[in-house]
């Protein structure tokens, strides 16, 4: 186990390890944002070399569940400055993940004057929560105009200049998993017939424009992203041109010269395997670091880090009930089991109150 638990470059960063911790939703900031709580929960788990947070919107647009952080507004970013605090002082690194939410929400969920948006007017199958009202149907998305995509780009770069001004080392942009930056990539939520919409070079045009705009504003080294090919989430799911479509947009992401792909494989959770052809091809398109996620265990991780798979690996689920998850890889100790009920729910109950190992 030498290569997870050794010394990794990261652009212009060094990382004590080559843990990651994958961003995981847990709908804790009440009122849009982060508290003390939120900032406990990092610093526990700060043995990971770098720390991804949960999804953050940049937009009031983009806050489609309830009690998720924003990061658009100057209350959010002073907010945040707690948790980046705690995390460098462990030693570790963070990068905050950009998560509008698109077309994966409902109104009740939205602060006043936001709306439900998309690239295209098409309903999303499925329920999302409200505090409000319980279980909703989600709402059906407005069509974002072009010049609602200028003031959504601008929404992007805004939120990333304030993740630097909070501390953050650099921000990951969230287009997988169903959320408004591959809702574009997708033929069945993009619809639109003009440059945004149709071909696949149109259809990855606007998550292309988002991250030179971000890498131009905070600089390359601070900026990354996250695809899901072949994801089965939020009801958009794999298709014909997955393959030739994510292989086009890691060559166009190397040309933009972000500083990492984080590419997760939600088999583990049901999904179809992403194709090995796939992972290849951005792996040999894409010059900067590549992280992996999904499903993984200490010693898969270890496979992939050897054989040059990977440079670093991501964990979700076994963070949660494992603050110590690097302590208990490197001694062997048994992991603790999360309780799911209480993945989403307000308070500490379930998020900073797991123990550490003995």
């Amino acid at each position: 186990m030498k290569s997870l638990f050794s010394e990794a470059k990261l652009g212009n960063l060094t990382l004590k390890n080559k843990v990651v911790m994958a961003p995981m939703t847990r709908s804790r900031s009440l009122g849009n944002v982060p508290g003390d709580i939120v900032a406990t929960y990092y610093e526990q788990r700060a043995e990971a070399g770098l720390i991804v947070t949960e999804g953050t919107s940049p937009s009031p647009n983009g806050l489609g569940y309830a009690r998720i952080p924003g990061i658009f507004s100057e209350e959010q970013t002073i907010a945040w400055k707690k948790v980046t605090d705690k995390v460098h002082a462990k030693g570790s690194r963070i990068f905050v993940q950009l998560m509008h939410t698109g077309r994966i929400a409902h109104e009740l969920n939205l602060p006043k004057g936001a709306k439900v948006v998309g690239p295209s007017p098409i309903l999303a199958k499925g329920q999302i929560w409200t505090d409000a009202d319980g279980m909703k149907d989600h709402s059906t998305p407005h069509e974002l105009s072009k010049q609602e995509l200028l003031t959504t780009k601008e929404e992007f770069v805004n939120a990333a200049k304030n993740a630097v001004k909070a501390g953050f080392d650099g921000v990951e942009l969230h287009a997988a998993n169903g959320y408004l930056l591959e809702q574009f990539l997708h033929p069945s939520s993009n619809q639109r017939t003009d440059e945004y919409g149709g071909s696949i070079e149109n259809r990855i045009r606007f998550v292309v424009e988002v991250a030179t705009a971000v890498s131009e504003a905070i600089g390359k080294d601070k900026t990354a992203i996250r695809l899901s090919p072949y994801g089965a989430y939020n009801d958009l799911f794999p298709f014909p041109e997955t393959h030739d479509e994510y292989s086009l947009l890691a060559d166009k992401l190397n040309q933009v010269g972000i500083v990492y792909i984080h590419l997760v494989d939600h088999s583990s959770m049901g999904a179809p395997t992403v194709e090995p052809e796939t992972v290849q091809n951005i792996r040999k398109a894409f010059k900067g670091t590549l992280i992996l996620s999904g499903g993984y265990d200490a010693e898969r991780a270890e496979k992939d880090l050897s054989s040059g798979n990977a440079d670093l690996v991501a964990f979700g689920k076994p963070f949660l009930a494992n603050p110590d998850l690097v302590t208990r890889f490197q001694k062997n100790i048994a992991l603790a089991a999360f309780d799911q009920t209480t993945l989403y729910s307000p308070g500490e109950k379930g998020y900073t109150d797991y123990a550490l190992a003995n």
